[in-house]
């Protein structure tokens, strides 16, 4: 805090040379004057008044966003006593080490409230990243709104996991892609007049889509031009063409929203409290494979790592990237898998000792994690460098 300090000086005459000693009068006054009294006390309360305000700014609500690093989960491992992945309907194993799921801490409105002390501590924290709050919730935001969604994205990543690690396993699962609803920028884009809600959506630019990556690798790649999707509809297969729309993150949208329905051979429960959103994927479709396979996947190496998947097995970014490799290396990770397109993001943020490996799927994140257990120099060395030179 600034320290005010006001002079008790009566007013004199400017100098030209700026500064002066007044030589004392032969009769001092003993009193002050009005004026001078007066003089004082608007110094004292503009004094006040500045003091005030300038605590009172402290307690304000900041319009910002920090993300700083949180917990990491093994996913093959327990929490509260209990095993975060049970599998029931095929046999499991033993398993070694840790493939743990990273997350970050988010404070900021709507969830709780960041005031300024709390941003100028984050703007000192090389772990911790500041943002605007517009970029992450829209306003009008609520803390239940956010709360319901990362529950939902929770849930579906465990589902879309699930899918992956079958996949990667080669076990047969059936999965269908219908469309619920559409955005109000797809409705004014035009996408409701060629698709309709109960549409199922098999493919998208010509290539057959199990989930959201493929779709959104399609879009993107029609770079604003109408994207082609075939889709069922009573029975029928037909090939439409979709209007596609860029938002402010340079992205393309078509604006529908997908609900994806499984039927897995096999039931797998996840338990993890408080943890939210959809970047677990990757680690929930490891540690399923590592339970389903006699051999330890990692050979007692700890592992953590990050990202969406998709039912192909396709590995998708994230936030917090650079939060989650701190996290990671502060709870004894050696190693962190790192969606391809993070690795960018991670460039000079690599804490000392943490190996990363940036990887497109969990076939090649498996890959990955087995040849560090083996001790496979040769298929590590020709690996692409991510975050690092």
């Amino acid at each position: 805090m600034s320290q005010i300090t006001m002079s008790e000086r009566p007013e004199t005459p400017a100098s030209p040379y700026g500064s002066f000693v007044r030589a004392p009068s032969a009769e001092p006054p003993t009193t002050p004057s009005r004026s001078w009294t007066l003089r004082r006390t608007v110094k004292t309360a503009a004094g006040l008044s500045a003091l005030v305000l300038g605590l009172t700014s402290l307690t304000l609500p900041s319009p910002y966003l920090l993300e700083a690093p949180g917990p990491i989960f093994n996913t093959t491992g327990e929490t509260e006593d209990e095993p975060v992945i049970t599998v029931e309907g095929a046999d499991t194993y033993d398993t070694e080490g840790t493939l743990s799921l990273t997350t970050v801490y988010v404070s900021g409105e709507p969830t709780n409230t960041v005031r300024v002390p709390d941003v100028v501590a984050g703007w000192l924290s090389p772990s911790t990243d500041i943002m605007p709050h517009e970029l992450v919730y829209p306003s009008g935001t609520t803390a239940d709104e956010v709360q319901q969604r990362n529950t939902q994205a929770m849930a579906s990543s465990q589902d879309l996991a699930l899918a992956a690690a079958l996949e990667e396993l080669g076990m047969d699962y059936r999965q269908q892609l219908d469309i619920l609803d559409f955005a109000p920028e797809a409705e004014e884009a035009g996408a409701a007049e060629v698709l309709q809600v109960g549409d199922q959506v098999v493919a998208a630019g010509g290539e057959e889509i199990t989930g959201l990556e493929g779709m959104r690798a399609a879009v993107n790649d029609a770079a604003g031009q109408p994207v082609e999707l075939t889709v069922i509809r009573d029975g029928e297969e037909i090939d439409v063409e979709v209007p596609t729309y860029q938002e402010a993150d340079g992205e393309y949208y078509v604006g529908i929203m997908l609900q994806g329905d499984f039927d897995f051979p096999v039931d797998v429960d996840i338990q993890l409290e408080n943890v939210g959103g959809p970047s677990a994927g990757l680690m929930f479709s490891l540690g399923i494979v590592d339970a389903m396979t006699e051999e330890s996947m990692t050979g007692g190496e700890q592992w953590s790592g990050t990202g969406t998947v998709d039912p192909d097995g396709t590995v998708g970014p994230i936030g917090g990237i650079a939060q989650k490799a701190v996290g990671s290396q502060d709870q004894g990770a050696q190693h962190f898998l790192v969606p391809r397109d993070n690795c960018a993001e991670l460039e000079g943020r690599v804490p000392d000792g943490l190996q990363t490996y940036g990887v497109e799927d969990v076939a090649e994140a498996r890959q990955i994690v087995e040849a560090v257990r083996d001790g496979d120099d040769d298929f590590l060395a020709g690996l692409e460098p991510c975050g690092t030179e």
